[in-house]
């Protein structure tokens, strides 16, 4: 039996991409399905199938204004936006899905109905291929069971928006194929999704949590209004329960969810009566300011903190989901601002403990925790750690943020070199993303902009953020990155300070922090010099007009070892740059180097946008004054000040509030 990896790219997929997907239900989610897997999988064929011919015009219709407002925004070429559109059928025919690789059903949650829909399927598809069920709360046991094949079934369960939203659960069944959870997930991980596996029970991980949550929020409308209730969640969450199920009319879904719990697992789950009687919440409109007083917003957060603390506890004592994979489900899939456990963490036991306590007080039978609540917070939240041979693959896990660092990231980071660097069974280290974009989009601006100002602050915030980068120079094992996306800012700044860089033939890197006005500080401006000097010319380019770099072109200048066609394949390359690299140290340069002299001309980044004059002579002051440096340290020196010099200049300030306001910077003021 071969272990699961945590990342699902790291091991060859058993079969291929699917090339025929049939979506039986032209409801809402179907179509947002088929929309999903239409861009993210060209030349895909999709056949939809609905017994209402209406609803099948309507889905089609929906899915060409998804394209035609994607072409309009930017966000799709015109020739993307045909293949959407090509290879498109709608159909009240079943004898349609005849050929397909993947049938995926999207009706309504009744049990009877899917039953009887799997066994249509059945009867016109070929036995190896896929079936699932996007159901959000009926187990694939349940589903399943009659099915001549059942080993090639299992539960999909997407979230609303699902051409947007990136989350999906795949349940992992005693009746599942081996391979079968393993080849879902790498489908979905390929195609941009996050794969969240989790067992099979009623309701699954994340809807335990959501319906829950909308439960005791309905059961709390005897001290508080809808739009009160929300106002005081605001805090937990980027939309209130009320707003969210007047969004998705999701008032039957609570009833039929909460209902299926309490007749598996206890009265407690019984649903709030007055879902059965109110189709839409008097909901505050979105942005409009709802007073609460205060000791009322505080007992409302606390009670819908019980709930979710109480359904969080149960799904990891119940070993239904892992904690990582529920922090994440509940902040990409639900909107929750911190995962449950995050949220646990930062108010502490005692905290955290009196509210549960509370909370079975005032719902007796609801889960508390099975241990203490410190054993619930041992575990990694942004990095997956895998085993190749004797290589230790780290793959930074932030799809939210394209894998952007984080001091919580760095210091698990950090935490895996040193816990298995003196392990003499550890060869070494690959680092790589998440995801079929990014290796790592730049560091998070975090608490930056409240540097603005504070050159020694900002200085010192780079030494800090410099922590990582600084392990990897000392490093007596080898460390590689593999590029599987683009790498960005600090991103690219941990590849270049890794032994060797390997990438994906279509990755990417850039320096863009001169277009928001500051400086590359934690040596960008010294590194790439001291390792790769025939390459002046480019670093120039990159960090003073934030050039971009290809992965082919970074190959042929010696910067990337080794280019690859996949993710399997980049991580073999990665893997044999580590044995390379064994006993080699190399560590980073001292001395003063030549650098070229920098161009002349009016400052533009490669995009065209004006830069800030100020800003570049920083830039060009630094980089000079860093090659000069008798020592690589007091070089990374000369960055840290530099970073800590432009923090305190009028372009810093307006390229970081452009940035939080997603808009172009105008340095024509600042200098």
């Amino acid at each position: 039996m071969t272990t699961r990896h945590a990342n699902p790219l790291l091991r060859p997929p058993p079969r291929p991409l699917p090339r025929r997907v049939a979506i039986i239900g032209a409801g809402t989610i179907g179509p947002d399905i088929g929309y999903y897997l239409k861009s993210a999988l060209p030349g895909l064929e999709l056949v939809l199938v609905d017994v209402a011919q209406p609803a099948l015009d309507a889905a089609l219709a929906r899915l060409h204004g998804y394209a035609e407002k994607a072409v309009a925004r930017g966000k799709m070429r015109p020739a993307q936006a045909q293949d959407v559109t090509r290879g498109l059928t709608g159909t009240t025919d079943y004898d349609a899905i005849r050929g397909s690789d993947w049938v995926i059903e999207a009706a309504t949650e009744r049990l009877d109905l899917k039953r009887r829909i799997f066994a249509d399927v059945e009867a016109r598809v070929a036995d190896d291929a896929i079936v699932t069920s996007n159901t959000s709360s009926l187990p694939a046991a349940w589903i399943f069971r009659d099915l001549r094949v059942p080993s090639r079934a299992t539960v999909t369960h997407f979230f609303a928006p699902a051409w947007r939203n990136p989350a999906v659960e795949v349940i992992d069944w005693p009746l599942a194929a081996a391979g079968l959870v393993d080849h879902l997930r790498a489908v979905f991980c390929v195609t941009g999704k996050v794969p969240l596996v989790t067992r099979d029970v009623p309701c699954f991980m994340l809807d335990r949590i959501f319906d829950n949550w909308c439960n005791d929020a309905a059961l709390l409308l005897d001290r508080a209004t809808a739009a009160q209730i929300d106002a005081a969640a605001g805090a937990l969450v980027h939309a209130g329960p009320f707003a969210v199920l007047n969004l998705a009319r999701g008032n039957p879904i609570i009833v039929e969810t909460n209902t299926l719990q309490a007749d598996e697992e206890g009265e407690h789950y019984r649903p709030a009566p007055i879902f059965r009687s109110v189709e839409r919440w008097a909901a505050a409109p979105a942005g409009a300011r709802v007073d609460v007083d205060p000791d009322l917003a505080q007992a409302v957060r606390e009670r819908l903190c019980g709930v979710l603390f109480s359904q969080a506890v149960d799904v990891l004592d119940r070993s239904i989901g892992e904690p990582a994979d529920l922090d994440l489900g509940c902040r990409v899939a639900l909107g929750f601002r911190q995962g449950p456990l995050e949220l646990m963490r930062a108010l502490g036991d005692a905290q955290t403990a009196r509210i549960l306590e509370r909370f079975v007080q005032a719902r007796p039978g609801m889960p508390m925790p099975a241990r203490p609540l410190r054993d619930y917070q041992r575990f990694r939240r942004h990095v997956l750690v895998d085993d190749v041979g004797d290589v230790k693959v780290v793959t930074l896990r932030r799809p939210e943020a394209l894998n952007a660092l984080h001091d919580g990231m760095t210091d698990e980071i950090l935490d895996v070199l040193r816990e298995h660097g003196r392990d003499p069974a550890v060869r070494g280290f690959v680092v790589t993303g998440y995801g079929p974009r990014a290796f790592c989009a730049g560091a998070d601006i975090g608490r930056f902009p409240t540097l603005l100002g504070d050159a020694q602050a900002a200085a010192e915030y780079a030494r800090d953020c410099s922590r990582l980068l600084v392990h990897l120079d000392a490093s007596d094992k080898p460390v590689v990155a593999a590029l599987n996306g683009m790498a960005l800012g600090g991103g690219l700044e941990l590849a270049m300070r890794c032994g060797a860089i390997v990438a994906l033939r279509d990755a990417w890197m850039q320096f863009p922090e001169v277009t928001l006005g500051i400086l590359p500080g934690i040596g960008a401006m010294v590194v790439p010099y001291r390792r790769w000097p025939h390459a002046a010319e480019v670093f120039h380019g990159m960090l003073r007009r934030a050039e971009r770099l290809a992965a082919t072109r970074a190959h042929e200048l010696r910067i990337v070892a080794a280019l690859a066609d996949d993710v399997p394949s980049l991580i073999g390359a990665a893997v044999a740059q580590v044995h390379a690299l064994a006993g080699r140290r190399a560590p980073p340069a001292d001395g003063p180097v030549a650098i070229p002299p920098f161009a002349a001309g009016a400052p533009h980044a490669a995009h065209g946008l004006a830069l800030s004059a100020t800003t570049l002579r920083l830039m060009d002051d630094a980089i000079r004054e860093a090659a000069a440096a008798r020592t690589f340290g007091e070089a990374l020196e000369v960055g840290y000040r530099a970073f800590g010099a432009s923090a305190c200049t009028a372009a810093a300030r307006e390229g970081i509030a452009a940035f939080a306001e997603r808009r172009t910077p105008d340095f024509s003021a600042s200098g």
